[in-house]
């Protein structure tokens, strides 16, 4: 990934599995930097219009092999990148991902892509300014989606992989794939560390800490009759 070089904007990203926690704590911190006049945007995991249709088709019909799956998740963040993230940051906003390039490094990688040739297709990102990785125990995350959940689809599951017939098991043993890749990418990429075990207050508390102490606010709210404008 490339530094910032001078960029206007701050990049918040969070990671974590499946029930880790992050897309509420996100959330929250998002209504807070509003409530604070800031300038804002969101972005998600995909959620590109450009290969909406292609993937649920590819999805519904159960062809995806793990590089096409790869390939489909990077033009959906390359189009959400080059669209919304980067025109974002260039004008000077703080910008929220829900994933970012490390989710493809752990979730394709545990579908037994190469590293290297994942990061590279991501090379055009820049570096996050804040990158948080919610760790929870495996059976916790896991419990929190199958309480969520009336039924887990094939690709979460890791059905394509042929690790059990049986898609609860599947998905136990597809996540414990994917969270041996991310402690691996977060402690390579030095992704700050937020125990997911504890209170949503206590979680958002630190989010928050974490953000003051990292970026001035001040510098990124609007100014007289801008928020109207835009």
């Amino acid at each position: 990934m490339l530094e910032d070089d001078g960029i206007a904007g701050k990049l918040i990203v969070v990671e974590g599995l499946d029930g880790s926690g992050k897309s509420t704590q996100i959330e929250l911190l998002r209504k807070w930097l509003l409530l604070r006049n800031v300038k804002v945007a969101s972005t998600e995991w995909n959620s590109s219009e450009l290969v909406k249709s292609a993937m649920k088709r590819g999805k519904k019909r159960r062809i995806f092999t793990p590089t096409t799956f790869s390939l489909l998740h990077a033009t959906d963040f390359s189009d959400r990148y080059a669209r919304h993230i980067l025109p974002h940051l260039k004008a000077g906003y703080i910008v929220l991902a829900d994933r970012y390039v490390y989710t493809a490094l752990a979730r394709d990688c545990a579908r037994g892509c190469d590293a290297e040739w994942v990061e590279s297709m991501y090379s055009f990102a820049i570096k996050p300014h804040i990158a948080l990785f919610f760790r929870v125990p495996l059976e916790t995350a896991i419990a929190r989606v199958l309480d969520g959940r009336q039924e887990i689809k094939f690709y979460e599951a890791g059905m394509d992989m042929g690790l059990s017939e049986n898609v609860v098991e599947s998905f136990r043993m597809f996540q414990g794939i994917v969270a041996e890749k991310y402690e691996g990418v977060v402690q390579k990429r030095s992704l700050r560390v937020i125990d997911g075990t504890m209170s949503i207050k206590a979680q958002q508390n630190e989010v928050r800490k974490i953000v003051e102490e990292t970026i001035n606010l001040k510098d990124y709210r609007y100014r007289g009759t801008e928020r109207v404008a835009r």
